[in-house]
């Protein structure tokens, strides 16, 4: 009689202990909880190493905009989203954020405002690279906070712009 009852003592105390989440975590669970925790943080691209955001999604900066001024009014920001500037990892530059002209502030990287593109559907995309919208042109941006241009798979620095940032000073 004292065997069945040890025997559904230790049945619920398995129970209980499996309830608490003793499950394996998979990579792609840890990837994914640390790309949601890390905020702006370095992953690797066709283009190479850039910033993306918390969901894995590049992030661009447009050669029309100024050091810490936006010019990514409501429609730009419809595709162009801003970026949030919490919870940075790995970005050597100095991180900040400024208002847009519609209001809602966007993360920047060494002064340059910085957004993400709607057309990049899957992290890694970079669908925006080297597009010409809303005045200017769009490059993914590196750690150091350069535009990263696709002809060369490298960055510019901010005193040597590349050839569709004349008069910019990126």
């Amino acid at each position: 009689m004292k065997v069945p009852a040890i025997l559904a003592v230790g049945a619920a105390a398995v129970l209980t202990l499996s309830a608490c989440g003793g499950g394996k975590s998979t990579a792609s669970d840890t990837a994914a909880k640390a790309s949601t925790a890390a905020g702006l943080h370095v992953a690797s691209t066709s283009l190479g190493t850039v910033l993306v955001d918390a969901s894995g999604h590049t992030v661009y900066t447009l050669s029309t905009d100024g050091r810490d001024h936006s010019t990514c009014d409501s429609s730009c920001l419809a595709l162009w989203p801003a970026v949030a500037s919490s919870g940075v990892t790995g970005v050597t530059a100095k991180v900040g954020s400024t208002a847009t002209p519609s209001g809602p502030k966007t993360a920047t990287v060494a002064g340059h405002p910085v957004y993400t593109f709607s057309g990049d559907q899957q992290p890694g995309d970079v669908n925006g690279e080297g597009l010409q919208d809303f005045g200017g042109v769009w490059y993914a941006v590196s750690p150091s906070g350069t535009a990263v241009t696709a002809a060369s798979g490298s960055s510019s620095s901010p005193s040597s712009p590349p050839p569709a940032y004349p008069g910019r000073g990126y």
